[in-house]
């Protein structure tokens, strides 16, 4: 179902993983880059959300007040959240969180385990303001825990623990965001469902929290409560978690994958997991990647669709139920600038602006007004 919407552009400043692949790969199309964070969901949510112009607008899942309305009301269309007009960032998990161009952190929704950082666990129906820093540069949302980098690269969590996905070396739940060791390098961070991933500045791949399948890359499946190097490659410039899987690209745009696979979320042709990173096929033009619950869904330089994995409620787009195990490409279009994989669901946009949705539709998270899902773009 096309679900069609014309964004003004904005970029977010600062060392953001878009900035980085763009400089890391001259093949990065600048259409990529101008709709990075435009908009936003996760693999664990089933509400999207949508900056235009500065302003925010929210449709889907609203059980726990994730969609900031003031309301537990799911919503079938978009609806605008308040009236600022200077958001520019914003991560979707089981709650939500923003930035706003003054640098200012905002959260609401779920907060069970205190994943809104505001030192409660009351769930929250509208944003609210984070603490007074101004500093804050990125954010991830994940299923009962968050994550942020400041501007002067350090990273900070809060939320649940018990897998150690925080990565302070414990297992204990914090309500208040704590920072992550002394590094002042971080750029990127990803977080699935109680395992997380972080790029440096040096391109260096860290990971830490659960690992039962594999999902950290480590060639282990066990636990970790604090931060640890996947191999010694200097050159990866973009990392996503999906529910229980991880894909990442490399500077010289070839795909790597590992965790779970049992719907061929991996993309190797395989329904094994794998603890450690595999290449997928030997392209080397991939720019950007994005994994959903339990499927995948990636885009190339010359602006094709490709898509991977559990395909129940026609999550890839392909017009069938049917999963696949390996990147099969999903129309004919060559202009795709951005995707999304989430729970059930899929998303992406083109160049001229219009957003397309598909897949699972039980709660509007498509937002075209219906409950119907959609097999096709």
């Amino acid at each position: 179902m096309r679900h069609t919407i014309f964004l003004i552009l904005f970029i977010l400043s600062g060392m953001d993983i878009a900035a980085n692949v763009s400089r890391s790969n001259s093949k990065t199309s600048n259409a990529y880059r101008k709709n990075y964070q435009r908009v936003a969901t996760g693999p664990s949510s089933s509400s999207t959300f949508e900056i235009r112009d500065g302003s925010l607008w929210a449709w889907g899942n609203n059980k726990n007040g994730e969609l900031g309305d003031g309301t537990t009301t799911n919503r079938l269309s978009p609806v605008k959240i308040g009236s600022d007009v200077n958001w520019v960032c914003i991560a979707a998990g089981s709650h939500t969180l923003g930035i706003k161009s003054d640098g200012t952190l905002w959260a609401w929704g779920n907060n069970s385990f205190g994943q809104l950082g505001d030192g409660t666990r009351i769930n929250k129906l509208s944003p609210i303001q984070i603490g007074s820093d101004t500093k804050w540069l990125s954010i991830a949302a994940g299923d009962g825990y968050t994550f942020g980098i400041k501007s002067d690269g350090t990273l900070w969590a809060c939320g649940a623990n018990s897998y150690g996905q925080l990565g302070d070396g414990t297992t204990i739940d914090k309500t208040s965001l704590v920072q992550i060791g002394l590094a002042t390098n971080w750029v990127s961070i990803t977080i699935g469902n109680g395992h997380a991933l972080g790029i440096k500045s040096d391109g260096t791949l860290w990971a830490w929290g659960y690992n039962a399948f594999g999902q950290l890359g480590d060639g282990t499946i066990v636990n970790k409560s604090a931060p640890i190097q996947i191999g010694a490659a200097t050159n990866w410039v973009n990392i996503v978690a999906g529910y229980f899987h991880t894909l990442a690209l490399k500077a010289d745009g070839t795909l790597w994958a590992w965790g779970k696979n049992d719907y061929g979320q991996l993309g190797d042709g395989t329904i094994i997991n794998k603890s450690a990173p595999i290449q997928i096929g030997s392209s080397t033009n991939w720019v950007s990647i994005t994994g959903g619950g339990f499927h995948t869904i990636g885009i190339k330089t010359d602006g094709t669709l490709w898509a991977w994995g559990r395909n129940s409620t026609g999550q890839l787009g392909d017009g069938t139920k049917v999963n696949k195990s390996s990147p099969l490409q999903i129309g004919t279009g060559n202009n795709w600038v951005y995707a999304a994989a989430v729970f059930n669901h899929s998303m992406g946009m083109k160049s001229d602006g219009s957003l397309w949705t598909w897949g699972r539709n039980d709660t509007g998270q498509i937002g075209d007004g219906t409950r119907s899902s959609e097999l096709h773009l």
